[in-house]
């Protein structure tokens, strides 16, 4: 028991290290994690070490997809789910199958359902490597959001393929049961993942601690994972949808502590399990080597097909990239001419003399996200340069590691596959991963220009200090108790409010008496509800970027935070 929390302690420590000195040299953190695992596997007392697939799959994986689902913006997710499905479901089954073909044909006494089910294994593209690469080198967002969105989805393609493919082994093959297991286990995982995701949203809205509501979210990823797989469906797929559906509803849901807390929190899990997988699967290579040896099989047949089935996992994703920038670019053109349309129609609408009539309100904010939506496919368009990037940015890893060790036990070349799929891993992750920037500097492509971000933030603060405004201004203005505000206070905090200074700046109003000082408090607090409420308008429009909502959204909560502070 000691030594496995010595090495927990060491691991944290290599990680946190490691962190620090891939930033340093510009290099992705999993790669690192990767060549200190593996150095670290030829240490004496290293060559045994596993690590049970059920401890990854079932422990760290939820987690892991969790903390990024929750931190994934929803507006982000549903404007590029078509590439997200496109890269996430057909390109992990094409990879499947395709990769699968070739290891039938490498080994003649293999099934073809147990070749299929190593095909699922080395399929999924693990998108930590190359996010890390594209934030810190500002790629734009889009390709960010789509490496993120297929790392979150193609992780449970691959799962259910894979569990498929091993219940057709040693039986006869049905393509229709096949659809039919995966749609049913497709359709539950999401419904338990929405409940799940939903009702634990409302229960820490209800609790109003920081220190519970933590508690909660840190249970929530297994909630969701584990009656997924009691009914038969996908666990890590209901685990996403809880996480999406959490980080949709806490805006509305929760404290601003709350969020602040869950934001850190999960970042904080996520860095260390994702990057602690990776070194994982370094320290792992050594004992995987010697079961090869112990089978009396061939290590560098079964790395020479691993670096086949990686050259031709590339060639797929390549080649499957080619009709699909290409139908993001036809889907660019048809919303550019929708636009005017769009316009057209809210002129109209904006007509119309029937402010407190719901039905133009809603049709409104409908139609603005309609033109929000267009112009972001307008002016985000994915071109053959960005295609190149998700082309190569097909980094295997976690799912990976974790699912070749479950490969049934009495599978013919067990250790070999095994073998193979950790090649392709690594093989995949240092050679792709340690190019990928290279590339990037290659293409010359950039993220949002600074200047543009800079005048987008003012623009959305700027909408939010006339909220607040017309909220100062508003003739219904009342403190909790239902008496007046000081004139004078509001008048002061118009000024402020006008110049755009932060609200929580107690150098603008001197708290020199009490009741003065109360009103202050609550008038801020009123601040803070109606600029977030504005954001909350802001965030349903589509009309910023995520980015920028994310910058308010921490703005309001750190002044929220400050002000209940004191």
């Amino acid at each position: 028991m000691l030594e496995i929390e010595l090495f927990a302690v060491v691991g944290v420590i290599v990680i946190v290290l490691g962190s620090v000195f891939a930033s340093r040299l510009g290099v992705a953190v999993p790669i690192i994690m990767v060549l200190l695992g593996t150095a670290g596997s030829f240490l004496p007392g290293m060559e045994s070490f596993v690590v049970e697939p059920e401890i990854i799959l079932a422990v760290v994986l939820p987690p892991i997809l969790y903390g990024a689902a929750v931190n994934m913006p929803t507006t982000d997710f549903r404007r590029n789910f078509g590439s997200i499905s496109a890269l996430s479901v057909v390109l992990v089954l094409v990879s499947a199958f395709g990769a699968g073909a070739l290891i039938y044909l490498a080994f003649p006494n293999l099934s073809f359902a147990s070749a299929v089910a190593v095909g699922a294994v080395i399929s999924p593209p693990d998108a930590v490597a190359a996010t890390s690469i594209g934030k810190r080198l500002g790629l734009p967002p889009r390709l960010v959001t789509i490496l993120e969105g297929e790392g979150l989805v193609n992780d449970a393609t691959a799962l259910v393929l894979l569990r498929s493919a091993i219940a057709a082994i040693g039986a006869s093959f049905s393509l229709w049961d096949a659809v039919v297991d995966f749609g049913y286990a497709v359709i539950v995982a999401i419904i338990i993942g929405i409940v799940v995701g939903a009702v634990t949203t409302w229960i820490r809205s209800k609790i109003g601690q920081v220190q519970l509501t933590t508690a909660v979210s840190f249970v929530v990823p297994f909630l969701a994972y584990l009656p997924a797989e009691e009914f038969g469906a996908s666990g890590v797929l209901a685990v996403v949808a809880a996480g999406l559906v959490t980080g949709a509803l806490a805006p509305r849901r929760l404290t601003a502590e709350d969020r602040i807390a869950e934001r850190t929190n999960w970042r904080t899990i996520q860095m260390l399990l994702e990057n602690g997988v990776f070194l994982l699967m370094g320290l792992q290579l050594m004992s995987v080597i010697e079961g090869v040896e112990e089978a009396g099989l061939g290590v560098w047949g079964a790395v020479a097909i691993g670096a086949g089935a990686t050259i031709a996992l590339i060639l797929l994703r390549v080649a499957f990239m080619v009709p699909l920038v290409y139908w993001l670019r036809r889907s660019q053109a048809k919303h550019e001419g929708r636009i005017d349309q769009y316009n057209r129609v809210l002129t109209k609408l904006d007509e119309l003399d029937r402010p407190e009539h719901p039905r133009p309100k809603r049709v409104q904010r409908a139609l603005r996200q309609r033109v929000a939506d267009a112009n972001f496919y307008v002016n985000e368009g994915l071109d053959w340069r960005g295609g190149a990037v998700l082309a190569w940015s097909g980094m295997r890893g976690v799912v990976t590691l974790a699912a070749a060790q479950s490969l049934p036990v009495d599978l013919p070349y067990r250790p070999q596959l095994i073998l193979i799929a950790f090649t392709v891993a690594i093989i995949t992750l240092i050679a792709q991963g340690g190019t990928l920037p290279l590339l990037i500097q290659l293409l010359g492509i950039r993220g949002t220009p600074a200047e543009e971000l800079e005048r987008e933030r003012g623009r959305l603060m700027r909408e939010l200090a006339a909220a607040t405004d017309d909220m100062l201004a508003s003739s219904e203005l009342r403190r909790p108790d239902g008496g007046e505000f000081d004139a004078e206070l509001v008048r002061r905090l118009r000024e402020r409010n006008e110049r755009m200074l932060a609200v929580a700046d107690d150098a603008a109003v001197p708290p020199q008496e009490s009741e003065a000082r109360q009103q202050v408090v609550e008038l801020q607090r009123l601040i803070f509800t109606t600029e977030h409420a504005a954001l909350q308008e802001a965030r349903s429009s589509g009309t910023y970027r995520s980015s920028t909502i994310e910058y308010a959204q921490t703005r309001i909560d750190n002044g929220a935070m400050r002000l209940d502070g004191e």
